[in-house]
């Protein structure tokens, strides 16, 4: 079932700027350091797999962002993180807005381990509005990664829709006059 929902439609546009810009770097900029930068497909891959594990834990109302798979294909290989993307995309495009208002426990770990399994309440639409400002900052970081190797993302690669549409809403500057 399609939704029309904003925060869903703001996450599948976050996923194709993700996936235009993979598309867009070469292969040694993606998956291995070059010039004494370091390679952005590790941020890709963890991108990836928060979505990865929203996606297998929605239906249940568990999500366990902890249960990574951390799958080296995913930030070596353009090919495999630009199929994984679609598949995401296309999980995220199934989705009803009834669902966002579904309850959920959310596991995420934030100590530094050895403490029991914290589990906290929220909703999938909540977990959603979280995985979109999660790829906005690691869009933000790739951003930075991708300028030390004097590559552009492009003016809203790593900026937050919020900010996007301030700075639509912003008047442009009137002509100084001669």
């Amino acid at each position: 079932m399609a939704t029309d929902s904003g925060v869903v439609t703001a996450n599948l546009d976050a996923l194709r700027q993700g996936s235009d810009l993979i598309r867009r770097l070469p292969d040694a900029g993606y998956g291995e350091a070059t010039d004494g930068a370091a390679p952005v497909g590790p941020h890709f891959r963890h991108v990836i797999e928060h979505y990865s594990c929203f996606l297998a834990g929605h239906a249940s109302g568990r999500v366990n962002y902890d249960a990574r798979e951390r799958d080296p294909a995913l930030e070596r290989d353009r090919d495999a993180a630009l199929a994984r993307i679609e598949e995401l995309a296309g999980e995220l495009r199934r989705l009803a807005r009834a669902d966002l208002e579904a309850p959920a426990e959310v596991r995420l770990e934030c100590g530094s381990g050895g403490e029991p399994a914290q589990w906290s309440r929220s909703t999938v639409g909540r977990e959603l509005q979280f995985l979109l400002s999660h790829t906005v900052h690691h869009f933000a970081l790739i951003g930075l990664l991708l300028a030390q190797r004097g590559i552009g993302t492009g003016a809203d690669v790593g900026v937050a829709p919020s900010t996007l549409e301030h700075r639509r809403a912003q008047p442009a500057c009137a002509p100084h006059p001669g």
